[in-house]
């Protein structure tokens, strides 16, 4: 079992701490980016767009996620409200980043009279990337576990940081020896395999998969894993006695199976296939500039 907890502060310039959950968090968007970007190349879409775009989208998956986490943990903000814009940050809620992530990819991509579909496809791998290197940043937080645990790969958890049903003594029952179920580490892990998994159906079945059927894939995948590991959180945000988590991740699975039948049979096979823009639409976005890149993609929908 291991033994180690964390830091959470990973240096300090001057007065300022620089946190170890900021630098996952970076390096895991630097992944992102670059992910979604070799996909961006391979479809055709426009580097451009999506540069900007990619800073319009994390901000707005920034401020949801953590408007969902602060709700999931109200306890810990209800007394001083100054914690939830104040570092060391606690953590970040995936589907808050998700929904507003999406919101913000259909705005953009309205807004560019871009298919959402075709650039869900590409955005998916990259989401997972996040995933696969963000979640560290809960282990040098000291957060998102799940039980006690006697397996090799249980983790340490100091007394301070410990959820009220896992309570060291006199306060609770849980030992201070006690080791736990590493969720983020599950979580990280399922993000490496759904990147590499992605990746590898974008080009194995290009010609069979529809347009958006990758992004319907990562919706179903992390719902599924998502749904699983909520059996393993005391301290989730329920409604009605059901962890809220599970509740999405149900409707997440069934409106994206849903939707991945109703796709395949209605669109033709073949990933984003670009198609020629009208000339004044191709004016519209920059009269100066001379560019042989594809402005609209095929799509079934233009958004969710």
């Amino acid at each position: 079992m291991i033994d180690f907890t964390p830091p959470s502060i990973a240096f300090q310039i001057g007065p300022v701490p620089v946190y170890f959950y900021g630098i996952c968090y970076a390096i895991g968007l630097i992944l992102t980016y670059l992910v979604i970007q070799r996909q961006v190349r391979a479809r055709g879409l426009n580097e451009t767009w999506f540069a900007n775009g990619m800073i319009i989208v994390a901000v707005a998956a920034l401020i949801g996620g953590r408007a969902y986490h602060v709700i999931d943990q109200w306890q810990l903000y209800k007394d001083d409200l100054t914690r939830i814009v104040l570092p060391p940050y606690a953590g970040l809620g995936v589907y808050g980043g998700i929904f507003a992530g999406a919101v913000a990819v259909i705005a953009y991509a309205r807004y560019h009279r871009q298919s959402f579909w075709a650039w869900a496809d590409v955005i998916a791998p990259g989401l997972f990337a996040m995933e696969f290197v963000a979640r560290w940043g809960n282990f040098f937080n000291q957060e998102l576990y799940g039980p006690p645990t006697t397996a090799p790969w249980g983790i340490a958890i100091d007394c301070a940081h410990r959820v009220v049903g896992y309570l060291c003594p006199p306060d609770g029952t849980t030992p201070a020896s006690a080791h736990f179920q590493p969720l983020f580490l599950y979580e990280s892990i399922s993000g490496l395999l759904g990147m590499l998994t992605l990746l590898w159906l974008s080009r194995r079945f290009a010609a069979r998969l529809r347009t958006g059927e990758i992004a319907l894939i990562f919706f179903i995948w992390y719902a599924a894993v998502r749904f699983m590991l909520e059996f393993l959180r005391v301290d989730n945000w329920t409604f009605f006695g059901i962890p809220m988590a599970q509740l999405i991740s149900v409707i997440v699975i069934v409106v994206a199976l849903t939707l991945l039948v109703v796709r395949h049979q209605r669109i033709p096979p073949g990933l984003s296939q670009p198609v020629e823009a009208a000339p004044d639409e191709v004016a519209d976005d920059d009269p100066d500039e001379e560019s042989d890149e594809p402005a609209a993609f095929e799509s079934g929908a233009a958004g969710t």
